[in-house]
């Protein structure tokens, strides 16, 4: 059976319709874009950004004082034909002196780009921002899953029946139910679906069958195995297996965002507990196993770049391969 070829991937849009129709905010894009070009004023919760002034309340006390001291010696002094020179009001002012230089000027605008998310505005749904970062990564999960079947099903002999191709549909309400699980733990992954009158929840069922959600996730992939990176090399990928998936979501986070000038640089420690070369061990972390990722978010706590820790010691990869 030969590769399917790769399905042109979905607009946002497109996918939406899969789902449901949730939002109704599209009959309002004209009217957000002729808002978005307004600039400051037209933008709701920004105001135009004001001048900076320095006060000094007490320096122009001090300045004041000594002027009307200066102004009756100078009625003494003159004489009776003279006439009396009027008080000089000054004006305390920034001494000059050079300014220390910066790495980087903040040009930023209001939040969110608008030419790329123009659609999106605070009443927008959250399914509609959601598709807005994940809609090209479920069609990745998509065609890379459906490939990996297919490359399975051509090894083997004599096997069952071909399963039909996943669909982006599909793929939602695997994701859906897969983050309902954790809301309700339980012993098994078929309990979900069990008709025990102690563990009988016909969501599960209703939404997918037990044996086509155990079905996405036994071939569930993200990449070709046909690109495996030269594990010999020293330069190797030691995240090459989420790579397009890492890539996808990163460049998504800063495409849809403006950043403040506020930015800050720390390390994040995800829980993890598989058997990965570059997994962290930290004794003293609340999280002693997980990944080590360094992250650049800015003062709202969004993040807005990201890198994974893969290892000080890149050589260990030639002599203990990645175990799969």
């Amino acid at each position: 059976m030969s590769r399917p070829s790769k399905s042109p991937r979905l607009q946002p849009g497109e996918i939406s319709e899969l789902i449901v129709d949730t939002d109704s905010d599209e009959a309002r894009v004209s009217s957000d874009v002729s808002s978005v070009e307004g600039g400051y004023e037209s933008v709701p919760g920004l105001s135009q950004p004001q001048p900076y002034h320095q006060t000094a309340s007490c320096h122009e006390s001090s300045s004041s004082i000594s002027s009307s001291v200066s102004d009756e010696e100078d009625a003494g002094e003159s004489g009776p034909g003279e006439q009396t020179q009027q008080p000089v009001t000054l004006q305390w002012t920034c001494p000059s002196c050079p300014q220390s230089s910066v790495a980087h000027t903040h040009t930023g605008g209001p939040r969110g780009k608008d030419n790329e998310a123009f659609h999106i505005n605070d009443g927008s749904s959250p399914l509609s921002v959601f598709l807005l970062y994940f809609a090209e990564i479920i069609t990745l999960l998509v065609v890379e899953t459906n490939c990996y079947y297919q490359d399975y099903i051509d090894r083997v002999d004599n096997g069952p029946s071909p399963e039909p191709d996943v669909t982006e549909a599909e793929m939602f309400v695997f994701l859906a139910l897969t983050l309902q699980m954790g809301h309700g733990v339980r012993d098994k992954l078929t309990d979900y679906w069990s008709t025990l009158d102690q563990l009988y929840t016909p969501f599960y069922g209703i939404m997918m069958k037990r044996d086509r959600y155990l079905h996405i996730l036994r071939y569930l992939y993200f990449t070709d195995n046909r690109n495996e990176p030269d594990r010999t090399d020293e330069n190797f990928d030691r995240l090459w297996k989420i790579r397009d998936l890492f890539e996808i979501l990163n460049a998504t986070f800063s495409k849809f965002y403006n950043p403040s000038e506020n930015l800050a640089i720390d390390k994040v420690t995800v829980s993890f507990k598989g058997r990965v070369i570059f997994k962290q061990y930290i004794p003293k972390k609340r999280k002693r196993f997980g990944i080590k990722i360094f992250k650049l978010c800015d003062s709202t706590g969004y993040t807005y770049d990201m890198k994974v820790y893969l290892g000080k010691d890149r050589q260990r990869t030639a002599q203990q391969p990645m175990r799969e």
